[in-house]
């Protein structure tokens, strides 16, 4: 905010802060005092002392490629340049079947095959050792990796058409064969992370 010609930093932290945990895409001040490496008793300090915390501003602007003028004072665009070669993808954490939010993951468009389309609607998910970029906007089921659900339990399997309107279900334990209504496909698992 300019006064006089000069410029002055909000002096409401919280709200910065705020916008540093969206930015990384983390839910609570905790998740970000973890990533900081500080302690969470800092962390409410730094909430609460009505000072500009320039040094996690800085931190956050280099780490996730955020715009400074939004992040300081909450105007403009979130990102400068929109159409970067960065995919910002939700990210989620697959435990016992189930999903669980776990932030955002920043992805360069070059890993994926030149001329083939983008995801349009994708997520990163965690499982174990495993990353994955699932795409849920798909037409048509295929042979590949898709994310689902079998009887209220979420994982990744091997689908493979057959005849009349069935596909067999390998990738954990013992293949099956069934309807395709049987199961609920997710999304289409359009690239493979391995550590």
């Amino acid at each position: 905010m300019r006064d006089n010609g000069k410029l002055t930093l909000p002096t409401d932290s919280a709200l910065v802060l705020d916008r540093v945990c969206e930015a990384y895409g983390f839910g609570t001040s905790l998740q970000l005092a973890d990533h900081l490496e500080m302690a969470p008793s800092s962390m409410s300090a730094r909430r609460k002392r009505g000072t500009f915390p320039a040094d996690i501003v800085v931190q956050c602007v280099i780490e996730t490629g955020v715009s400074l003028e939004w992040l300081t004072n909450g105007s403009g665009r979130k990102y400068k340049d929109d159409s970067s070669d960065i995919l910002n993808l939700p990210r989620k954490k697959l435990v016992d079947g189930k999903l669980f939010d776990s932030g955002f993951a920043m992805l360069d468009k070059a890993f994926f095959r030149e001329g083939s389309p983008l995801p349009t609607d994708a997520f990163c998910l965690i499982d174990e050792s495993l990353q994955y970029i699932i795409d849920t906007k798909f037409s048509e089921i295929y042979d590949g990796e898709w994310l689902v659900n079998i009887e209220g339990k979420l994982s990744v399997r091997t689908l493979g058409r057959i005849p009349i309107r069935k596909i067999r279900v390998s990738g954990i334990g013992m293949a099956f064969d069934c309807n395709i209504d049987d199961i609920e496909v997710l999304g289409r698992v359009v690239l493979k992370i391995t550590n």
